[in-house]
């Protein structure tokens, strides 16, 4: 039987509803409140209407430590520009060490396939006040930038929340990114400590990062000191001055985390942007605590003593959401390297080894597993495994159903969408509600999601622009260096003044479920048609021959639309006439003819961000003739050497359209 958006594939009974977080706030909301919901329509609906009594209760349930008065949420209610709890002082890092007496461990490090740390929460939090104190020391004060350059191991947690004490703002690169990346980050923020490593692992080699830092510190002139994690190589880098973690953190510190401003910068994070400087986004302390602490509890069901893992690396917001599951007292598990190292069956065995209960994942990296026709419950039992978290890009139906066939019939499988904009979800899951194959279940609470059409009218059942229409606590505070908050205003709230624009087309169903459709700015015009690649992908996931694709659209002088498809086939798939054929009757047959390609090129790889979101757009730009340096930064994707191919199909099609131009 072929399964269908929306069939049901999973629905939690009465005592798993019952025993998750989510039922005991709203037992608790209706006890203290003297309200009555019964259900998370209800529940949702009066969060974002009543948008200060629902924060407010936020505070009060997960009991936050702070000083001053919460009385006043919200002294100023518009976007962009609101301002939330302006009376209190908190840190988001006194939060975390409340769990400091539990005896599970705080972090599980996996590091290239192998498991690497475990780490208790007074190790922790021992290691977090002598590095915090070290930092004192060197003379960073609140408000200063610390950078760091790092992998994804325990010391970058260390790192971050002994920064985030002090009221220093955090601002990490990955170490898979190349220098000009790391740089156009960085050098907006001026960071007057780096915190980085000379190497790490990767597929079993060791990657110097020994020249790169060399070239980021001579382009950094506010770094007054490097603090050096050792990696593999463990030698002495040619930066000799820098100060190695182990004198950093040897002495025993009393930990006193700084209460802050609700809206004192916490971090800053950056946009996947293709062309120019990314956008260098800050959050606030307080916004992303609530927000974390919202998010992981009430939508995720993340409770003290889980074990939850993300697959991300530290230059995606993911991994700032992995981190903040130590609000929730929960284990955080990191991995770093490739989850398909040593082998594809491997991180799925740890998953079972380490009882993961809560795992996280690009919608990638379960297509890729789901092409190999892996079967990781033949592996294991996966017995503590509760719920997977699908992000990044929209999980196919068979996505979904490879999941409950090969991995576990009774998993709550959760696609889930935010963003670095927000710091988290904007469409996800929540306990008690049913798994549809191919939705997202819900809107999350305090997030006044919809669809707009273009005159920015509210839709439900139709595809629109995904839009938030009142202000939530972990918008940005601003973009660095953005006087007078013009990018920010025009990349979020040019389209729909006063509304935030999240840039993605979605269909809400009338019970507020939701179906992701891809970049609304990635958008095709098909016959006055508008239609978004999401719906062709969709449709090729399900073709076993196909591993992966990629689709554009493109207008040649007087010709309205070419759009061609780049398909990369599975080995032993021959592209030939035959398989063309079949792939433009599959697209006829399950999207319209106006999904059905101009023309079908075999490729050897998709070209993508670090983060593995298709680069559409610059694809684009570069088949209309426009230099790839000017379109894309190489150093921000995963496979540079995948645009070869499109710098020289450019110069092929100008040729082609311009002769038929001239032909008429």
């Amino acid at each position: 039987m072929t399964l269908q958006v929306g069939d049901v594939l999973w629905a939690p009974g009465p005592a798993q509803w019952a025993d998750s977080r989510l039922a005991d706030y709203l037992s608790w909301l209706n006890r203290t409140h003297g309200l009555a919901f019964h259900d998370y329509t209800a529940l949702h609906a009066w969060s974002v209407t009543n948008i200060e009594a629902f924060w407010r209760s936020v505070w009060d349930y997960f009991d936050i430590q702070a000083e001053g008065c919460p009385e006043t949420v919200l002294s100023r209610r518009e976007m962009p520009g609101a301002q939330w709890f302006p009376n209190v002082r908190l840190n988001y890092v006194e939060q975390v060490f409340r769990h400091s007496h539990l005896t599970t461990p705080a972090v599980i490090s996996r590091v290239d396939g192998k498991l690497n740390q475990v780490i208790s929460w007074q190790q922790l939090a021992r290691d977090t006040a002598a590095l915090a104190s070290y930092l004192e020391k060197l003379g960073v004060k609140e408000g200063d930038c610390v950078g760091a350059y790092l992998p994804n191991c325990y010391a970058t947690v260390v790192a971050f929340l002994a920064c985030a004490s002090l009221g220093a703002v955090w601002s990490c690169c990955a170490s898979e990114m190349g220098v000009s990346v790391v740089t156009d980050r960085l050098k907006q923020v001026a960071p007057v400590v780096l915190i980085t490593t000379e190497s790490y692992l990767y597929r079993g080699r060791v990657i110097s990062r020994e020249a790169e830092v060399e070239k980021l510190l001579n382009v950094l002139p506010s770094v007054r000191k490097v603090i050096r994690w050792p990696g593999p190589e463990n030698r002495a880098p040619t930066w000799s001055d820098a100060i190695e973690w182990s004198d950093a953190t040897a002495e025993t510190a009393v930990f006193s985390p700084k209460r802050l401003p609700f809206n004192h910068p916490l971090w800053v994070v950056y946009s996947s942007g293709t062309t120019g400087l990314p956008k260098a986004i800050v959050h606030s302390h307080g916004g992303v605590l609530l927000t974390h602490l919202k998010t992981a509890q009430l939508q995720h069901d993340v409770r003290a003593a889980d074990r939850m893992l993300f697959l991300g690396s530290t230059g995606w917001i993911v991994w700032n959401f992995l981190v903040g599951g130590l609000l929730s007292g929960a284990t955080i598990v990191l991995n770093d390297g490739d989850p398909a190292w040593p082998k594809l069956e491997s991180l799925w065995e740890f998953l079972d080894e380490q009882k993961i209960t809560l795992f996280g994942c690009g919608a990638a990296y379960l297509h890729l597993c789901q092409k190999q026709n892996l079967k990781p419950n033949a592996l294991a039992d996966f017995s503590a495994l509760r719920a997977i978290n699908s992000t990044g890009s929209p999980l196919s139906v068979a996505g979904y159903q490879w999941v409950y066939q090969n991995i576990k019939s009774d998993i709550w499988l959760a696609s889930i969408s935010g963003g670095t904009d927000v710091a988290s979800g904007i469409v996800a899951c929540a306990p008690g509600l049913p798994v549809r194959a191919g939705e997202i279940q819900c809107p999350e609470l305090g997030v006044a999601a919809q669809a707009f059409d273009d005159e920015g009218n509210p839709i439900v059942g139709e595809v629109g622009e995904l839009v938030i229409t009142q202000p939530m606590p972990s918008m940005p505070l601003y973009f660095v260096n953005d006087e007078g908050g013009k990018r920010y205003r025009d990349s979020y709230f040019m389209k729909y003044p006063g509304v935030w624009r999240q840039g993605d087309w979605i269909r809400f169903n009338a019970d507020g479920s939701s179906v992701l459709y891809g970049r609304s700015d990635a958008t095709m015009n098909r016959q006055g048609v508008r239609i978004g690649p999401g719906e062709i992908y969709r449709v090729l996931e399900q073709m076993p021959e196909i591993k992966d694709s990629l689709v554009v659209d493109l207008e040649y002088l007087d010709r309205p639309s070419f759009m061609p498809l780049f398909v990369v086939l599975q080995n032993g798939v021959e592209f030939d006439a035959a398989i063309q054929v079949q792939i433009k009757d599959k697209l006829k047959r399950h999207a319209s003819p106006r999904h059905v390609p101009n023309a079908i090129y075999a490729v050897s790889d998709i070209p993508k961000t670090l983060t593995g979101k298709k680069l559409e757009l610059p694809v684009r730009r570069i088949l209309l003739g426009q230099p790839t340096e000017s379109v894309v930064s190489l150093e921000a994707m995963m496979n540079p050497q995948s645009l070869l191919y499109f710098e020289e199909l450019a110069k092929t099609l100008h040729d082609e359209f311009s002769s038929v131009a001239v032909s008429r």
